[in-house]
């Protein structure tokens, strides 16, 4: 049998260098890989291009990463639950690509599946088209948006085997899913690493041929962002 499994994030993502393009999955702070951001983090990489849905909070998630200044460009989709994100973007230390919440997921599955570009009308006539190619189908226009490119994809799941099978939690299923496999290299977090042929085959969400190398995780927070309650009486 084939195995995935590394002992360590260091020994997962040993070979990340500054200026690499990395993917990040994860919703908001739900589903994010925590250990491999603090590795980034505590390892000092910088330059980094990251392609994420959110850029998270000022004290958790990628905003660890912004707050050490060592993301040089931001992809992403969704960034209002970050003060420091808005401080570097509006005094221009931080460069930033807004892509639309689909397109930036069709981005990557593109990129799974090996499909260089497709055809939206997200965003046909403003900002987001320009510069881009456009083409008329059936008397509608669509933008051209090609794949992503990216060195790693840093993904986390709720469990795991050895053989790089993948099933996730709740809203963790994601942004996760279908950057499993869009770069060079798919490292994956779990918080449950289990023999091969432990998951049951009906439930496994992500094939394992689509990572490169897995680890067990330690001391997840799973903060909420913001958090909602029922009033007492």
């Amino acid at each position: 049998m084939i195995t995935k499994k590394v002992n360590s994030v260091e020994d997962a993502l040993y070979d990340v260098k500054d200026g690499m393009t990395i993917m990040f999955g994860g919703f908001g702070l739900c589903g994010i890989p925590e250990n491999s951001i603090a590795y980034f983090r505590d390892k000092g990489i910088k330059d980094l291009t990251c392609i994420s849905n959110n850029a998270g909070v000022d004290d958790f998630g990628l905003g660890l990463l912004l707050k050490k200044k060592q993301i040089k460009k931001m992809i992403a989709s969704y960034v209002g639950e970050n003060d420091e994100f808005e401080r570097q973007l509006l005094s221009g230390e931080l460069e930033v690509d807004l892509v639309p919440q689909g397109t930036l997921a069709e981005r990557c599955r593109a990129a799974q599946a090996g499909i260089p570009a497709f055809y939206t009308p997200t965003g046909y006539g403003t900002e987001v088209a320009e510069g881009k190619e456009t083409r008329e189908f059936n008397g509608k226009m669509y933008v051209m948006e090609q794949a992503f490119k990216a060195d790693f994809a840093i993904i986390k799941a709720w469990k795991g085997d050895l053989a790089g099978n993948l099933i996730f939690n709740g809203t963790a299923r994601n942004f996760n899913p279908v950057m499993c496999g869009a770069a060079t290299i798919t490292v994956v977090e779990v918080e449950e690493l289990l023999p091969a042929g432990a998951l049951d085959p009906n439930s496994i969400h992500i094939p394992g041929i689509f990572v490169q190398r897995i680890f067990e995780g330690k001391h997840y927070e799973k903060r909420i962002e913001q958090r909602t309650v029922r009033p007492r009486p």
